[in-house]
C-alpha cells in the first residue's frame, strides 16, 4: 500500500501557474532538459526548461519531448538579450507553454506579448529596485535569488534580500507573487519562506542531485562530497559573480597568477573554438563588443564566451577537473539523490509538520 502524499498548498504563486506545491525547478544550463523538468512538474511543481545552451531547433524539440512526458504546467527559461529571443518567445506561444523565465528581463513590448498569449512572465531579480520594475514593466511574478544561490548571484543574503523586497513592492502597494531562492533544500527552508511572505521556493543545485537529473553519476558524487565552504563566489570566470564548486581549474583562476589564469583562459577558448567551429575573427569581434560594454579584462572576456562549454564539460561529459560547476552553497547540505517525487514529497510533509508546529505557538 502506498503511503499518503503529502496535501497541496495553496498560494497566489501556485494559483498563477496552475501547480500543486509552491516549489520552482530553475533552469540550469545543460541540466533542466525534458527528464528533470518534466519530473519536478508530474511531481506537482513547476518545472523549467533551460535553453540558453539550446539552439532554437534544439528547444523546439525539447519543448516537444516535455511536453510527451508531461501534460502539466511547466516553464522555460529564456535570454532576454538572445538574438532570437522573438523567434523564441513565438515558439513558446505556438506551443502553449505556461511559464517564461528570464535571468534579465525581457523589454516591456515582449512581456506584453506573452501576457497577452496567457503566458506567466517571471523575472529573477536580486535587488529590491528590480523588482518594482520589472513590476512595472508587467511580470507577473519575480524570483528573488539571494548570495547562497549558484550560478550568477549578488552578495545579499536571501534571509535579507527577501524582506527587502517584500517590503519593496508592499510600499508601492504592488501585489505580485515573490518565489524565494537561494539556500533552500527542504521543508523548513519552504515553511521560513512562507513566514517571511514568500509565495514559494525555487531550487536548482537540490534539483541537480535527483536521480532524474541527467547529470552524469560521477558529477553528482563529486557534488555529495562537498561541504558548505566547498564553493566559492569568483568573477574571474566570467566577469560577473558566479556561484562555483572549488574545482582546479576555479582554483587556478582564483589563485591569483595572471600567467596561470591567461593560460587556463586560452586553452579553454580554443577548446571552445574547435567545438564549435567559431572563428577566431568572431571571437575577437564579440570579445570586443563585451569589453566595451562593461569593465572586463580579456581574460574575461575570453572566459564569458566559452563559459557554457566549461559549464557542459562538467555537468555533461563529467570531466571536473576542466569544467565548471555551478553551485548554490547549499550543496553542503545535501546527502542523497532522490527522485523529484520523492524530493517534492519530503518538503511537503516537513514544511506541513512545521507550519502545524508554528500555529500552535501562542
Amino acid at each position: 500500500m502506498s503511503a499518503a502524499r503529502a496535501a497541496g498548498l495553496s498560494t497566489s504563486f501556485t494559483e498563477l501557474v496552475g501547480i500543486e506545491y509552491p516549489i520552482v525547478q530553475t533552469g540550469m544550463g545543460w541540466v533542466s532538459g525534458p527528464s528533470l523538468t518534466s519530473a519536478t512538474s508530474n511531481a506537482g511543481g513547476l518545472g523549467i526548461l533551460a535553453s540558453a545552451t539550446m539552439t532554437y531547433g534544439e528547444l523546439e524539440a525539447a519543448i516537444a519531448k516535455t511536453k510527451s512526458l508531461t501534460g502539466k504546467p511547466f516553464g522555460v527559461n529564456m535570454r532576454a538579450d538572445a538574438t532570437d529571443a522573438p523567434e523564441r518567445i513565438d515558439l513558446l506561444i505556438r506551443e502553449g507553454v505556461k511559464v517564461a523565465s528570464f535571468a534579465l528581463a525581457p523589454k516591456p513590448e515582449l512581456i506584453a506579448k506573452l501576457k497577452d498569449h496567457g503566458i506567466v512572465v517571471i523575472p529573477s531579480i536580486g535587488a529590491a529596485k528590480h523588482a518594482v520594475k520589472v513590476a512595472s514593466w508587467g511580470a507577473d511574478a519575480v524570483i528573488v535569488q539571494g548570495g547562497e544561490g549558484g550560478g550568477h548571484t549578488g552578495p545579499v543574503a536571501t534571509t535579507l534580500l527577501l524582506p527587502s523586497v517584500l517590503d519593496a513592492l508592499a510600499a508601492k502597494n504592488i501585489d505580485m507573487p515573490v518565489v524565494a531562492a537561494g539556500g533552500f533544500f527542504d521543508g523548513r527552508g519552504l515553511a521560513a519562506a512562507l513566514a517571511y511572505g514568500a509565495q514559494g521556493v525555487a531550487m536548482g543545485t537540490r534539483f541537480l542531485l535527483t536521480s532524474d537529473s541527467a547529470v552524469p553519476d560521477s558529477v553528482k558524487q563529486e557534488y555529495l562530497q562537498r561541504g558548505l565552504n566547498d564553493t566559492v563566489v569568483s568573477v574571474k570566470v566570467d566577469g560577473m559573480p558566479h556561484r562555483v564548486l572549488r574545482t582546479p581549474l576555479v582554483e587556478a583562476l582564483e589563485s591569483g597568477s595572471p600567467v596561470k589564469a591567461l593560460f587556463a583562459a586560452a586553452r579553454n577558448a580554443n577548446e571552445f573554438k574547435q567545438m564549435t567551429g567559431m572563428r577566431w575573427t568572431t571571437m575577437l569581434k564579440d570579445g570586443r563588443t563585451m569589453k566595451k560594454s562593461g569593465e572586463r579584462t580579456w581574460q574575461q572576456v575570453i572566459m564569458a564566451g566559452n563559459t557554457p562549454m566549461l559549464l557542459k564539460a562538467g555537468l555533461v561529459e563529467g570531466d571536473t577537473r576542466a569544467g565548471v560547476l555551478a553551485s548554490g552553497q547549499v550543496v553542503g547540505m545535501i546527502e542523497d539523490l532522490p527522485s523529484c517525487d520523492e524530493l517534492i514529497q519530503s518538503i511537503m510533509t516537513q514544511a506541513h509538520e512545521r507550519l502545524k508546529t508554528l500555529g500552535s505557538l501562542g
